[in-house]
């Protein structure tokens, strides 16, 4: 999982209040949460404006089974309302909330732009992730493409696998860090900042650039970043041309789609199943597989091939 977007602004601003943070952090690596909150409220006494110090509270207080975690992802809320941390996904983690349809864009941003300079080592090489071989596996039989259009596209690793059988390449994502790693790469012949919680004429994947365009859109491990994923499938619609193919993965869920303690939505295969067929989509495969690891444990995914009609 990647590391909370609140790990580069995790200084109050007060060399004593930061000490106290520190400890705190330090006694809770340790399993001493109870100890930790203490530490974090000391520290809010000295910089009560201090939304990171909120949010860290709130999760050592969760931990500790304390009580009042909640108060203090409010307190997180009311002092950055663009939610950068998550802290509306932790109160519906600890039924505090109803769980929303998709996490606060700018959390999800953050999370990647924290994430862009360690993530192919983090997440290929410890944490085993798989995703994009795999995907590309699934299209390779169809190819070569005209177009393909690589939603999500991190730094670049499924544009990686599918390049060599794509005539254009377009990439996407809402993380600028992440892009810039793409464009690094060299393997893209567009790359663009995206939103897909969005409707199409504010999402990022139009503007100069034609409808109907791709005979491919892929999203490798991207929809768990998303929750509902009613606005995803009609921006897919609107980019592929007749017979385009749509190549995704998700987190395996038992029914509809749910929230994760990782802050991750899983989805199910019926659901998947009934958009598809809502959004007049054809299904060609479905792929059960272990898309990574996660705190040593495999986490179950499900790849889809899909079709739109001629």
């Amino acid at each position: 999982m990647p590391p909370s977007p609140f790990s580069s602004q995790f200084s109050s601003g007060d060399a004593t209040a930061d000490r106290r943070a520190d400890y705190a952090r330090m006694l809770a690596e340790g399993g001493d949460f109870a100890a930790a909150a203490e530490l974090i409220e000391q520290a809010l006494e000295l910089t009560p404006d201090w939304a990171a110090g909120w949010f860290r509270l709130g999760e050592y207080r969760d931990k500790a089974g304390l009580g009042a975690a909640a108060d203090a992802y409010r307190q997180t809320l009311a002092l950055r309302p663009d939610d950068v941390f998550g802290a509306r996904l932790k109160l519906a983690l600890i039924g505090a909330e109803q769980t929303p349809d998709r996490p606060p864009s700018r959390y999800v941003e953050g999370l990647f732009d924290d994430y862009a300079d360690r993530f192919d080592t983090a997440l290929v090489k410890k944490l085993g992730y798989s995703v994009p071989g795999k995907l590309a596996a699934l299209v390779m039989p169809h190819g070569p493409f005209r177009n393909t259009v690589d939603l999500g596209c991190g730094t670049g690793l499924f544009g990686a696998e599918i390049r060599g059988r794509t005539e254009r390449l377009e990439g996407f994502d809402l993380s600028l860090n992440m892009l810039a790693k793409a464009q690094a790469k060299g393997l893209y012949d567009h790359l663009g900042q995206s939103d897909l919680s969005l409707a199409s004429d504010e999402s990022g994947l139009f503007g100069d650039l034609a409808v109907h365009r791709a005979d491919l859109v892929s999203a490798a491990d991207v929809l768990m970043y998303l929750g509902s994923l009613e606005t995803v499938f009609p921006l897919v619609l609107e980019l592929l041309s007749p017979a385009g193919l749509f190549a995704f993965s998700v987190e395996d869920a038992g029914e509809g789609f749910v929230l994760r303690d990782s802050l991750r939505y899983a989805h199910s295969e019926a659901y998947i199943r009934t958009l598809l067929s809502r959004f007049g989509f054809d299904l060609l495969l479905v792929e059960n597989t272990v898309i990574r690891m996660d705190a040593g444990k495999p986490v179950h995914g499900i790849l889809f091939l899909s079709r739109k009609p001629s």
